[in-house]
């Protein structure tokens, strides 16, 4: 059972870390470029960003809670105490990408409309373009740290099951 914890948790965090790092590297700048500004134009580039987004912060939602669960089955199962900085850290996590796909991307989705429609005024367009700018910058901004924080977890979830080394008893030879 503990190698079918461990297992879990490893494939987890491999598929949390490598969606971040695909998203974060391909797959936001890719809308973004002037190939794809130019096939589909640049409403409907950030339009269909917008989608990848919404399904992206679902991803986090979900690999936030099965790293809290893993953490907590792998404390029953081996009596290991929780470790404290992980438990806030998964905790922070899943906020962030409950907060992200229900407040933030909603919110983006709503100025990127704003910003485009026809009806609206240049003073409106003006005003959604200015806020967007400011949301997109700070969603990018937590991305970064959510990729540092996935990295952290990834590396200790990977070594979690590894023997701790210690030092050999003097004159012994033994470990």
């Amino acid at each position: 059972m503990a190698a079918f914890l461990r297992l879990i948790g490893i494939l987890n965090a491999a598929v949390w870390l490598g969606a971040i790092v695909f998203f974060t590297l391909l797959v936001g700048p890719a809308f973004f470029s002037n190939e794809m500004q130019q096939l589909l134009g640049k409403p409907h580039a950030g339009a269909a960003a917008q989608i990848i987004l919404e399904r992206y912060f679902i991803l986090q939602q979900w690999c936030a809670g099965i790293a809290l669960s893993h953490l907590i089955a792998d404390r029953l199962y081996t009596g290991k105490s929780l470790h404290k900085l992980t438990l806030f850290l998964l905790m922070g996590l899943f906020a962030i990408g409950v907060v992200g796909g229900n407040l933030l991307y909603p919110k983006m989705k709503q100025l990127h409309l704003i910003k485009y429609a026809v009806q609206t005024t240049p003073e409106q367009k003006s005003a959604a373009a200015r806020s967007f700018s400011i949301l997109h910058g700070l969603s990018q901004a937590v991305n970064l740290l959510v990729l540092g924080s996935v990295l952290y977890y990834s590396w200790q979830t990977v070594n979690s099951g590894r023997p701790t080394l210690r030092r050999p008893l003097a004159g012994t030879g033994f470990v």
